[in-house]
């Protein structure tokens, strides 16, 4: 089973790199747009200090996955290691395959969905646990520390590389590159939330007890019951909290009006549930 998972995250580690590659070899080079990331810092060392860019993009790269795998751990490192020498593998081939290359001279497009691709496919690597490396790994360590955000925290580092390459670079080309970093950040947030986002509800009824038991036991769910005293008539009772995924919330709704169509509902969607029941298997008396 365990050899069956890793075979599993290895297949998406490369999918998600395949993805990445496509997005730079179709859309990225062909159109001439520009990106963040180390390659993008390696452009502003290279002409304002004269460093080669292999040379930057080495160093850095050994930089940032000895950070990794000291802060992230072993799996993230021996993972990551994939990523490193499969990326530039596959991104040679994909570019040696006659007539894949420049689909569309719209650079708008390009930049649409090249972001579509690219933040598919960093989503998919990173939800696996790895990196595709370099500037990617920053964000990594930083949630883990602050818990910031990873998209978020990649989107300022990102565009703070493409602002400094104003000082060299065309500068519509620089405005389509921010355009191309909010393109993918935003599908990289979407993607690593994607299966992981569940809707709380928080139900105030004076039969919380008829409920609390039918969701025990048709919905297979946890509740929690709060005291509460109304507002209006000073009425003691309880509130009842459950947390439950999409297709369970049409269930409950039908489930709560059977009970007491008076109820008083309120559904909110929450990024990441963990424990019992979402993170870890049920568990019966």
């Amino acid at each position: 089973m365990k050899n069956l998972q890793k075979l599993k995250s290895i297949f998406w580690i490369l999918a998600g790199n395949t993805t990445y590659a496509l997005a730079i070899t179709v859309f990225i080079l062909p159109n001439g747009l520009i990106t963040g990331g180390t390659t993008g810092l390696a452009l502003f060392f290279y002409h304002q200090l004269g460093v080669p860019i292999q040379a930057f993009v080495t160093v850095f790269n050994v930089a940032m996955f000895l950070l990794g795998a000291a802060v992230l751990g072993k799996k993230f490192a021996l993972t990551t290691v994939i990523s490193t020498f499969y990326y530039p593998f596959i991104l040679s081939v994909l570019q040696g395959i006659p007539g894949l290359g420049k689909i569309t001279d719209d650079n708008l497009l390009a930049v649409i969905f090249a972001g579509l691709l690219i933040g598919a496919g960093i989503g998919v690597v990173i939800r696996m646990g790895a990196s595709t490396g370099g500037m990617d790994i920053p964000p990594l360590v930083l949630n883990k520390k602050l818990g910031l955000p990873v998209s978020v925290t990649m989107n300022v580092m990102d565009t703070g590389i493409l602002l400094l390459q104003m000082v060299f670079s065309n500068k519509e080309m620089v405005l389509y590159g921010i355009l191309l970093v909010l393109a993918y950040t935003g599908v990289l947030n979407r993607v690593l939330l994607l299966g992981r986002a569940k809707m709380q509800v928080k139900i105030v009824t004076e039969h919380f007890e008829e409920i609390n038991q039918a969701i025990a036991s048709q919905l297979d769910r946890g509740v929690t019951l709060f005291q509460s005293r109304t507002g209006h008539l000073k009425r003691d009772g309880y509130v009842v909290m459950s947390v439950v995924n999409n297709r369970e919330l049409v269930q409950l709704n039908q489930l709560i009006q059977e009970i007491d169509p008076q109820a008083f509902i309120v559904i909110h969607q929450v990024n990441e549930v963990r424990g019992r029941g979402f993170t870890l298997k049920k568990e019966y008396d």
